[in-house]
């Protein structure tokens, strides 16, 4: 069995971090806390856990605080978290199988990340992470701000899952990071521009952030998934200033870095049913629904491949006083989405629009989706 060694880095995380350390207390051999300036009683939820506890001082550079808490590790393998994640109970017993059989032939072993959730519990956001690396290689973190570990050799895709709990409000922060780094007049990869761009997004600098998406495509750089990603945004800033045209140029160049996936076939079907266009809009939504699932490390929207397609498709039916296929779709949605209000408020409309005809999530309705195309 391999040895681990949890390396993080924290600051006021009083309120997360016993949660945090609940879910790994029996996976790693040791717990390494790196502390960038807590002021409240962080320190001692960590030594409540028998962490080793080390101070390092905040110089804006996240990086750095990783590194310095990897190079305090001394077990065979090192995980890493941040104080907001969690390891669920099944993903707790799939780790503690890992532990026990993992190969030291495996330099990485990549985790999905799940980073979001409907009102279910069900994840509607996911990507993959390098979380567990042999100590031994050597890698490190890069950047200041949205760092990420430069992990290779042989990878693991693991079955085991972190769960991002945020409880923490949104702040400026990494944003001010930037700012500071461009007034400074330093260079920025092309990673850089991207999560500056996104910061600006997230703020509201639509302009900007036009500015620096722009800059990120244009160095022909970029990972795949994060180009996607990009054009993706740089469509949505465009909707919020108002120019149309930019908008589908944005996500039609999503093209020229991947086939079409469902969140560009998700938008597509918005904008032909904002201008009401509905046969082209039912292209879409249902293109978004047939294509196949796709393996990633990138991020993905789950909702667009199921209940958001199948509910505009709803919409779309009901527009053009198809009411059976607009109650199908609906139904459809709500084999995902059990308890979304308005598909409930949808289902007792369609029971009146359709009286006898009317087929609710049954039995029948799962073989027509099966072996019928609406």
């Amino acid at each position: 069995m391999i040895t681990i060694s949890l390396c993080m880095i924290v600051r006021n995380e009083e309120k997360s971090l016993g949660r945090c350390l609940d879910g790994v207390k029996d996976i790693a051999d040791e717990i390494i806390i790196v502390d960038t300036g807590s002021t409240d009683n962080t320190k001692e939820v960590a030594e409540s856990y028998g962490a080793k506890i080390y101070d390092f001082e905040w110089i804006q550079d996240f990086g750095a605080a990783r590194n310095y808490s990897f190079s305090k590790a001394t077990s065979e393998y090192i995980l890493w978290l941040d104080a907001d994640d969690t390891i669920e109970e099944k993903d707790r017993e799939l780790f503690k199988q890992l532990k026990a059989t993992l190969s030291p032939d495996y330099q990485s072993v990549s985790m999905a990340y799940n980073l979001a959730f409907d009102s279910e519990g069900k994840v509607i956001s996911s990507l993959r992470r390098n979380r567990l690396v042999r100590r031994d290689c050597n890698f490190q973190w890069i950047g200041p701000v949205h760092e990420y570990l430069a992990a290779g050799g042989n990878t693991l895709a693991s079955d085991v899952c972190i769960t991002h709990k945020k409880d923490k409000e949104y702040t400026d922060r990494n944003l001010q990071i930037y700012l500071n780094r461009e007034k400074k007049g330093e260079d920025f990869s092309p990673r850089d521009l991207y999560y500056f761009a996104n910061e600006l997004r997230e703020h509201a600098r639509y302009e900007e952030s036009v500015k620096y998406y722009r800059r990120f495509l244009d160095t022909e750089q970029g990972w795949i998934e994060d180009n996607f990603q990009a054009c993706l945004k740089l469509a949505a800033c465009y909707e919020k200033l108002g120019n149309t045209k930019a908008r589908i140029q944005a996500l039609c160049e999503t093209l020229r870095y991947d086939m079409p996936r469902s969140e560009f076939c998700c938008q597509m079907g918005y904008y032909f049913l904002s201008t009401n266009e509905i046969n082209q809009a039912i292209y879409w939504f249902k293109t978004a629904i047939e294509l196949p699932k796709r393996e990633t490390m990138g991020l993905q929207d789950m909702t667009s491949t199921n209940w958001v397609p199948h509910l505009q498709l709803c919409l779309c039916y009901d527009k053009l006083g198809l009411f059976t296929k607009a109650n199908y779709h609906n139904e459809m949605a709500l084999m995902y989405y059990p308890t979304h209000p308005s598909m409930l408020y949808n289902r007792t409309y369609y029971k009146g629009k359709l009286g006898e005809s009317f087929v609710s999530f049954n039995e029948d309705l799962v073989q027509a989706a099966e072996g019928k195309s609406v």
